[in-house]
């Protein structure tokens, strides 16, 4: 019998996303066991600083858009999962590092790009381009979806299984977000960060017109 009442809101999950840079595949998806219950987001604005040279400049003028940063802190636990392993082998046999493993790739290269390089150098190629990872998007919401590079990101594992496998951790992430001054206009992110900035537009001129209203000033062209 379902325990779910049928009238209850359809929890959407956040979580991290990766495409191929070139030709927008999607790659993996990371969900997020639990919804963190706090997200942190710091915007650095990119104002043009005036008074250089002794040009004044307008003090309303930016330089592009906003640097925004994203902490979230989430949490993963295996305890039901151990349950029941039958229905769940990789957490009885591996706890949650298969789980862990998913996210680390997202800032480690693979074994296989790692050699390709290694090869290069040993051919005495001059130069070997640093080596590029895949397109990496923080999903929170269908109206928030960005690119982004992971900044810092750290993992407190808090209780382990009989074979030390960890079955309760916490994971730190700290996020950019990459805009069109990063990855440039014809870049698939670059389309996606547009996307986002576009429904930021819409949900701010829904609130526009009421709080005109609110401060007496509706009559403002």
């Amino acid at each position: 019998m379902a325990t779910t009442s049928p009238i209850s809101p359809r929890l959407v999950k956040g979580g991290i996303v990766t495409m191929d840079p070139d030709t927008a595949a999607v790659q993996s998806v990371i969900a997020l066991q639990y919804n963190p219950d706090s997200l942190s987001r710091t915007l650095q604005i990119q104002a043009v600083q005036g008074g250089q040279d002794g040009v004044r400049v307008d003090a309303l003028r930016l330089r592009g858009p906003a640097i925004e940063t994203i902490k979230v802190e989430a949490e993963l636990d295996a305890t039901d999962q151990l349950e029941f392993p039958t229905q769940f082998p990789n957490a009885a046999q591996y706890g949650l590092q298969p789980q862990l493993a998913q996210l680390e790739m997202l800032v480690n290269p693979t074994v296989e790009t790692l050699n390709a390089d290694n090869a290069m150098a040993n051919a005495g190629t001059l130069e070997i381009i640093p080596l590029e990872q895949p397109l990496t998007l923080f999903v929170w919401s269908s109206s928030r979806v960005v690119p982004v590079r992971l900044t810092d990101f750290s993992i407190t594992e808090e209780a382990f299984d009989t074979s030390l496998n960890p079955i309760r951790a916490k994971v730190s992430l700290g996020m950019r977000v990459l805009n069109v001054d990063d990855l440039g206009f014809d870049h698939p992110g670059g389309h996606i960060f547009m996307t986002y900035l576009s429904n930021k537009e819409q949900l701010a001129a829904k609130a526009g017109s009421a709080a005109l209203t609110v401060l007496g000033l509706g009559g403002i062209p």
